[in-house]
């Protein structure tokens, strides 16, 4: 299984996760195993260095076990991001040294069109990370109109998705919406002709928001966040790769309260809440890819790859 994935903010990753020989990682995103090969270089098994790489994807899952082989500090394990502190009580890991997420998808979910991520490809609608479960085709010719204009406007942030239900949900009645393609001509039809000359496919954020819903991938990112913080030892960093504003904006607010201390009013002259901050932002802005980077792999345009460190209770 080649799965293809160019690693992005690798090194500044790393950098973030500050390893050491002795510590014990998580990589919740495994992909092509790009970012878990180099942290698992850094570790030394004898002295308890370990690397649980995780992923949901059969291909992921197929492909890290094969690259991992040659590093004895790393055990790979199919499961999903947020189910990383019921993985580490399976595995009887009580604390964790480092937590690293990459959000994107990956190039070989992208490039295999019979995955149905891209509206370059024509294939069946799938989109599932997971390869089972709800489909693309399921949200498409089975949700409602206001369904439909619910997740392309809060997860596309489709401003006509409207036009854009409302053509779905006529095409179905005639036949069901099966491929990419037939997504494709909808949403262009549904557009006006100045929205198709914008910058950028007039499909993607309808895709976006489809495979968003398909993934439960907010939902997801939240619960890992919250269940994943608590697992980290005090100094322990945890490093998320964001992709689009919506990830952002959740990884920016989630990490900002636990940066939160005393929540006194300001006229108190003493705190009595007893509050202090749980973390400290290693980079109070998020950390964006070289303009080499950019260059070299067009898809890292769009990435930030934000750091928290956890402190002593």
């Amino acid at each position: 299984m080649d799965f293809q994935h160019v690693s992005v903010l690798l090194w500044e990753t790393i950098e973030g996760l500050n390893i050491k020989p002795n510590g014990i990682y998580v990589d919740g995103t495994a992909g092509g195993a790009g970012h878990s090969t180099q942290i698992a270089k850094k570790l030394d098994p004898q002295q308890g260095g370990r690397l649980i790489s995780i992923d949901k994807d059969p291909d992921a899952i197929e492909t890290a076990t094969e690259r991992l082989k040659p590093y004895p500090a790393a055990q790979v394990v199919r499961g999903d991001f947020k189910d990383i502190p019921q993985i580490l009580d399976e595995l009887q890991i009580d604390k964790v040294d480092g937590i690293m997420l990459d959000l994107g998808v990956s190039s070989r979910q992208l490039d295999t069109a019979e995955r149905g991520f891209s509206y370059h490809f024509d294939s069946r609608l799938d989109m599932r990370m997971s390869q089972h479960g709800l489909s693309a085709y399921d949200v498409v010719n089975t949700y409602s109109k206001e369904d439909l204009i619910r997740i392309l406007r809060d997860y596309g942030e489709e401003k006509f998705a409207p036009r854009i239900a409302s053509a779905i949900v006529q095409a179905r009645e005639e036949k069901p919406v099966e491929t990419t393609f037939e997504l494709v001509d909808l949403i262009k039809q549904a557009l006006p002709a100045a929205a198709k000359r914008g910058k950028g496919h007039p499909a993607k954020q309808t895709f976006q928001a489809i495979r968003i819903e398909v993934n439960h991938e907010l939902d997801y990112l939240k619960e890992c966040i919250d269940g994943s913080f608590e697992r980290l030892k005090p100094g322990g960093r945890f490093c998320i790769i964001t992709f689009h504003s919506l990830e952002d904006r959740i990884v920016k607010q989630m990490f900002a309260s636990y940066t939160v201390g005393c929540t006194c009013p300001p006229e108190f002259p003493v705190c009595v809440c007893g509050k202090k901050p749980r973390a400290k932002l290693v980079s109070r802005k998020p950390i964006e890819p070289s303009q080499e980077e950019i260059e070299q792999n067009n898809r890292s345009r769009s990435a930030k790859l934000r750091v928290l460190e956890r402190l002593a209770d």
